[in-house]
């Protein structure tokens, strides 16, 4: 057995604000192009009504699965803790609507719901039961600052860390880990630098920036700034630190959690081609290339489902400058298919 690959349809934000595509034409594209077949959405961006779907919608959106012979792997859950707007939910509210968005889950085939990182463990132990009877797995991402080894000084690292004490103590099936490829990130990209340069006040700094971030390494660019620049406002200060953030993970660090892992969001920001190596592609700000090593070294043979997000880095721009988000996954999965070895 194998990787597999996925497209989550946020993928295609774009696509679907301006009409080009809905789902159907999204599925049509990883059947007939992507040549994959794992489909993850986001509830409220590709169900009509959520959460009161149709039982319309439901049989429509199984056919759909049928007529290609995709697999609905994971869908992605927010938990509006405001939804009620007079209060926030409290944990029993909380455990409700996610059980609820289970249900929903089962009903349109999907083996997984995802959670925000910061949904609390009592939250998901009090759905279990829920996901056991309909035989959906909940997933708890794992998304960038956080790591995925404990350290006590950072709060991510604990969240992991309970999710595996409570699948060991448990010996639970229905409950595991979604880790995003953010965490990997080498290197700004490209496309979150220049946002953030075409938005920046200070010309200034703007022009210093862009003087020396293609000669210094981060750590150096970011103390040449603090000197020449010492009355910085604290928005321009975060900005700051894309260059001196190292990654949240190691390659590495994924071989512990291989067997809590129920799926992949397999994020990227820009793929550029390989120089030298014609109609190859890669992202060069995030280590997928040792990450898929140490997946395939571990043994994983579950999906990994692209998630392009640099798109929203550009829609500060006019719509003849937007990127074009299906060639975009298309490169994203001739690297894949390379790296994974199909």
């Amino acid at each position: 057995m194998t990787i597999k690959r996925g497209v989550s349809f946020y993928s295609y934000q774009q696509e679907q604000f301006f009409r080009r595509m809905n789902w159907k034409d999204m599925m049509r594209e990883l059947h007939d192009n992507l040549h994959c077949d794992g489909v993850e959405i986001i509830n409220e961006a590709t169900i009509p009504n959520y959460p009161f779907p149709s039982q319309e919608f439901i049989y429509d959106w199984r056919n759909e699965l049928a007529k290609y012979n995709l697999k609905a792997v994971t869908k992605d859950i927010y938990l509006d803790v405001h939804q009620f707007r007079d209060h926030v939910m409290n944990y029993r509210e909380a455990a409700e609507r996610l059980m609820y968005d289970i249900k929903i889950a089962a009903d349109m085939g999907f083996e997984n719901v995802r959670c925000l990182c910061m949904v609390p463990i009592e939250v998901i132990e009090m759905a279990l039961d829920t996901a056991v009877k309909y035989n959906v797995r909940i997933g708890k991402e794992i998304h960038a600052p956080y790591p995925i080894k404990y350290d006590p000084s950072r709060e991510g690292g604990r969240m992991v860390a309970e999710i595996i004490d409570f699948v060991d103590r448990t010996g639970t099936k229905h409950v595991g880990l979604v880790p995003d490829m953010g965490i990997f990130q080498i290197v700004p990209p490209r496309v979150n630098v220049e946002y953030q340069l075409r938005n920046m006040d200070d010309l200034k700094l703007r022009d210093f920036i862009e003087k020396n971030m293609n000669e210094m390494d981060g750590k150096e660019l970011a103390a040449a700034i603090d000197k020449e620049f010492p009355d910085m406002d604290s928005m321009q200060k975060r900005f700051l630190g894309m260059f001196t953030r190292g990654p949240a993970a190691q390659p590495e660090d994924i071989l512990e959690i291989i067997p809590y892992i129920i799926s992949i969001h397999g994020k990227f920001y820009e793929m550029t081609e390989i120089p030298g190596k014609p109609g190859q592609y890669e992202d060069v700000s995030i280590d997928y290339e040792n990450v898929i090593k140490y997946l395939k070294q571990g043994g994983y043979n579950g999906y990994i489902n692209s998630e392009y997000e640099g798109q929203r880095s550009q829609q500060d721009r006019g719509i003849e400058n937007l990127a074009d988000e299906v060639e975009e996954v298309r490169r994203h999965h001739e690297m894949l298919a390379r790296l994974i070895g199909e």
